[in-house]
């Protein structure tokens, strides 16, 4: 048995299923030996009671006629027996049998009153039956021996023996039936929780899990999960606001420094040229604080967008085309050749947006190539998605960074010193989910490979 499937019998489902089907072949099979035991007893019952009254009847002849007429009696139901499965024996007190039918004695006859089952096996059909034995000592010390075979409920507690078997066969596929049905109901449930879970840390975060209105423990767990999101999501909201009004505010007086150190310069070119150095640096400070600013309110924008559902059709295959245009001049000023592989393929979606995301990713992949690498674009349609992919040379995100790196301003130790904004990736993350597609940071070996998938219009 290989690993997958030692590990799918430890599962819960599997357990689950296991106990379910465990618990209800025990209950069949305690109801099945209570009932086999209950009818085998009162069958017995029944047996001792039919030969208690035939013993009965024959004490009553001996104590009144003596025993020559007991014995008498016991020769002609030998002789004619009513009653083929009753048997007699009247046995002398130094062992002799006097009268009966009985091929086997049983052993210490001087015990008696007593009650004794034996077994025997019937020379019709060989099978066993029981005979069921009373044993009464007599006055002048002969032992008067009444049996009585018990074939028809031998028989008949085989047959139930038998049917109770086959019962437990169905039982037993019956019980599989039942606990893998409710394994399976128990996973569905715990999966859809999971799967809203993983679809929330892909980063939508407005999905919720679905409740049945059964109230059970899966809707309580369900709707404390919802609670917990719909908490997570105000606190995200109000960081979000925060810093998007903070980017607003600070965008204007932001613009107005920037212009008065324009105005600084375009004086000290004149007057200072020395300074001049100086005031081109603080200015390049200012751009780079008012693009963060844009790229954060671009993203807020994008954030409270509703999905595209009514937007228009978009072909790919165009804006791949104008954004390599655009940055061809750059790559070659590093020797960076880009190759494209596309073929058309429309989704529905902002096309602003998506232009900005193919720059966002081209910008990222050309800046952090080597210089004299490549950059591959590739653009395919499978069936109803459409696959974006971007991939580089540099020197790629381990694996343990590729979700830290969409967070807003996170970048990477190693790339503090290169120039951005630290946003691109949340952008392009943000317009991504917002056309409700998927985005993935995947190995190049070397370099990252970023694959974006959208949904076919």
């Amino acid at each position: 048995m290989n690993l997958l499937a030692r590990n799918r019998w430890r599962s819960t489902s599997a357990r689950l299923a296991l106990a379910v089907t465990g618990s209800f072949l025990l209950a069949f099979v305690l109801l099945g030996a209570g009932v086999y035991f209950a009818v085998s007893t009162l069958l017995t019952n029944d047996a001792r009671e039919v030969l208690r009254a035939d013993v009965g009847g024959l004490l009553q002849l001996y104590r009144t006629e003596g025993r020559q007429a007991l014995r008498g009696e016991i020769a002609a139901r030998a002789a004619s027996p009513d009653d083929p499965d009753a048997e007699y024996a009247l046995v002398s007190s130094d062992g002799r049998i006097l009268a009966g039918t009985f091929s086997r004695l049983p052993a210490q006859l001087s015990r008696a009153p007593r009650w004794i089952e034996l077994r025997e096996r019937d020379l019709g059909d060989g099978s066993v039956s029981r005979v069921i034995v009373n044993v009464q000592q007599l006055r002048d010390g002969s032992t008067l021996v009444t049996g009585l075979r018990t074939r028809s409920q031998d028989h008949f507690l085989t047959l139930m023996l038998r049917t109770a078997l086959a019962g437990l066969l169905v039982a037993a596929t019956l019980g599989a039936v039942i606990g893998a049905l409710t394994a399976h109901w128990v996973a569905g449930r715990v999966r859809s929780l999971d799967d809203t879970a993983a679809q929330v840390g892909a980063g939508a975060l407005t999905l919720r899990a679905r409740l049945d209105g059964s109230d059970d423990a899966f809707d309580r767990l369900a709707r404390r999960f919802n609670g917990m999101l719909d908490r997570i999501g105000d606190l995200l909201d109000g960081v979000r606001h925060a810093t998007d009004h903070i980017a607003h505010d600070l965008r204007t007086p932001l613009t107005r420094l920037r212009n008065r150190l324009d105005r600084m310069r375009q004086q000290a070119a004149h007057e200072h040229p020395e300074r001049t150095r100086a005031l081109d640096a603080a200015i390049a400070e200012t751009d780079q604080l008012l693009q963060s600013f844009g790229a954060l309110l671009r993203l807020a924008r994008i954030e409270a967008q509703s999905p595209p559902d009514t937007d228009a059709v978009v072909d790919l295959q165009p804006l791949v085309a104008d954004a390599i245009e655009l940055y061809a001049p750059i790559a070659a000023e590093r020797a960076i050749a880009l190759d494209a592989d596309t073929m058309p393929a429309q989704v529905r979606g902002d096309a602003d947006q998506l232009f900005q995301l193919l720059v966002n990713l081209l910008d990222n992949a050309i800046k952090f190539s080597p210089a004299g690498g490549s950059v591959a674009i590739a653009l395919h349609r499978l069936a109803e998605v459409v696959d974006l992919e971007v991939a580089d040379h540099g020197d790629g995100i381990p694996e343990a960074e590729r979700e830290r790196v969409f967070d807003r301003f996170a970048r990477l130790e190693a790339h503090r010193a290169s120039p951005g904004t630290g946003l691109g990736l949340s952008l392009a993350r943000a317009i991504v989910l917002r056309h409700e597609g998927r985005i993935a940071l995947l190995d190049n070996a070397p370099g990252l490979r970023v694959r974006i998938s959208l949904r076919a219009a």
